[in-house]
């Protein structure tokens, strides 16, 4: 990272606020005469700085360490997914892209017959997950309330609730699409 590039970034973005140097320095909780040194190019601030001067200036970290284009288009390649084979037989595969500041996943998951992929925690609030079904059959949980949901169904559900996966079918196996805005990181599952 070009530190010079990145003052100016810093800088730009003070200006546009209409932030004194102090002001930024007490919203981003750094000292003023590091904020001065970020943005003179002097100095190389830690991750932990950065993001401080990120929150601080109300934009995500990826603003400040990415050209201005370089995070309108990210491609992700097929063979580039990550893929977990989970116990019990089932499948996850993250299908979006990976875009720092940005808490998104569109998941493809494929259950066997009588699968059941475990109960997840409640998420912060303003936490939102929307299911569309693919084929078979899967049973969703939401705060204790069952939904089953075939093949063309969707669904929409506030995730600050515990939520859980399952195929109810002995026979056929299941695939549904989930896209999730998680407001904070996924806790493991119980």
């Amino acid at each position: 990272m070009d530190l010079s590039e990145l003052g100016k970034r810093v800088q730009g973005l003070r200006a546009e606020r209409r932030l004194t140097l102090q002001a930024l320095a007490e919203a981003a909780g750094v000292s003023v005469s590091m904020l001065s040194s970020v943005e003179r190019g002097e100095k190389a601030p830690t991750v932990v700085v950065l993001a401080r001067i990120a929150d601080g200036l109300g934009v995500p970290l990826a603003v400040l360490v990415t050209a201005p284009d370089e995070d309108r288009v990210i491609v992700r390649r097929a063979a580039e997914q990550d893929v977990a084979d989970e116990p019990g037989g089932w499948r996850r595969v993250i299908l979006s892209p990976v875009v720092p500041g940005v808490n998104f996943e569109w998941i493809k998951v494929t259950l066997p017959p009588g699968c059941d992929a475990g109960d997840y925690p409640a998420y912060a609030p303003g936490s939102h997950e929307f299911i569309a079904v693919e084929s078979g059959t899967v049973r969703l949980t939401v705060a204790g309330t069952p939904y089953e949901l075939g093949a063309g169904d969707s669904l929409y559900f506030a995730a600050d609730a515990p939520h859980a996966y399952a195929n109810p079918s002995h026979d056929t196996p299941c695939t549904y699409y989930v896209a999730a805005l998680i407001m904070r990181s996924r806790m493991p599952r119980r």
